[in-house]
């Protein structure tokens, strides 16, 4: 690789982590999402200072092509990501279910309401 493309690596690791950072900082990103992209902008960074750690990590795991390690890792960080989204998305969806029912016991109660006084209304007027 050239001494550019290592440049390039550093530069686009430290503008992740920088981003990351920046929206923990203004609250538009909350710590539980930005732990994986935390781990990927670090793990790039690693790698973009000391490429030969991703040769030394593809040897141990037998992985005969480096950068097929690299897609393999970043798969693997998409996906725990999509499964941590995914388990987010189930408990807002229980949480939404739960507010609709209290909404509608809510509303049938105030019916309830208005429908007894309405009543007790036309009583007294009579």
């Amino acid at each position: 690789m050239t001494t550019a493309s290592y440049f390039f690596g550093i530069a686009a690791a430290l503008l992740v982590l920088f981003f990351v950072v920046e929206m923990l900082r203004r609250r538009r990103l909350r710590e539980r999402h930005a732990v994986w992209w935390i781990v990927a902008g670090i793990l790039a960074l690693v790698i973009g200072i000391f490429p030969q750690t991703l040769i030394w990590a593809a040897g141990i795991v037998g992985v005969e092509v480096p950068t097929n390690l690299v897609f393999f890792v970043s798969l693997s960080i998409l996906f725990l990501v999509c499964i941590q989204h995914s388990a987010e998305l189930t408990h807002l969806e229980d949480k939404t279910r739960v507010l609709a029912e209290h909404s509608a016991l809510l509303n049938e109660r105030v019916s309830v309401l208005e429908s007894a006084l309405q009543e007790a209304g036309r009583k007294d007027a009579k």
